[in-house]
């Protein structure tokens, strides 16, 4: 029975290794992706000064700035965990915020029905309740 438990104990800690190694592939990943998503927005910038509507040009270069936020916040949940061993919910929430909020954008660009934004706004009411939520419970286990 002894050698049992030892061998389940080696299992989990393999696992555990595997797992951390898949965050940092994760990781290294998304830092790639806003390295690359970054420099798209330098290009989007470049692009305004030539772009024949400004508007739709703005929309975009809007549109590739918060995509790389949202990289950003998912990247900083894999850093968070491993800092903390804990998988962290408020950076997903903001990025789920921010994609919301890219989605508004489109509203001016796209012709968009009431049912679609009516459930935008519901989310952006619900993922700012949670995040409120989850911030307050962040500040109280300080």
């Amino acid at each position: 029975m002894d050698n049992l438990k030892k061998y389940l104990a080696l299992a989990v800690s393999g696992m555990e290794y595997v797992s951390s190694a898949i965050y940092l592939l994760i990781a290294s990943a998304l830092a790639v992706l806003a390295f690359f998503s970054f420099y798209d927005v330098l290009i989007c910038i470049a692009g305004l000064f030539t772009a024949p509507d400004l508007t739709l040009a703005v929309l975009e270069t809007l549109h590739t700035l918060l995509l790389t936020l949202i990289i950003i916040e998912v990247l900083e949940t894999v850093t968070a965990y491993f800092r903390t061993n804990r998988v962290q919910v408020r950076p997903v929430l903001i990025a789920g915020l921010t994609a919301m909020v890219r989605r508004i954008l489109l509203f001016g660009v796209e012709t968009t029905g009431f049912t679609d934004i009516a459930v935008t706004l519901a989310a952006i009411i619900v993922l700012t309740i949670a995040v409120y939520y989850v911030g307050a419970d962040d500040c109280a286990g300080e």
